[in-house]
């Protein structure tokens, strides 16, 4: 049997430890991608996204739609050939946060 690489071991001949570590990466995800994330709409354009803090300097949006179709600081920077918060950030999203965390909207640990 031919070797092959592996980022981790995928326990194949060992079918209960192999669904303990698939059901702790469905958490695991859970955790990373949906937890603790706040609903919340720009001021400027209304676009909708959820925001989660872990610290006063870390912040994670996600898209609920694209960006381009819904922001016009993001529609500028794709008709540049620029992907969503890459190399700028919407000044309008960032001041919205900034509201939402000084007003409780969004906790920061």
């Amino acid at each position: 049997m031919a070797a092959t690489w592996a980022k981790a071991p995928d326990f194949a001949d060992q079918p209960a430890r192999r669904a303990e570590v698939q059901s702790q990466t469905i958490a695991d995800k859970h955790r990373y991608l949906e937890e603790g994330l706040t609903p919340l709409r720009c001021h400027a354009c209304r676009s909708r996204v959820l925001v989660r803090k872990t610290s006063s300097h870390q912040t994670s949006v996600q898209w609920t739609d694209n960006p381009a179709a819904h922001c016009p600081v993001y529609a500028e920077l794709a008709a540049k050939g620029s992907a969503p918060g890459r190399p700028d950030p919407c000044p309008s999203l960032e001041k919205t946060i900034k509201w939402a965390v000084d007003e409780g909207v969004i906790e920061v640990p």
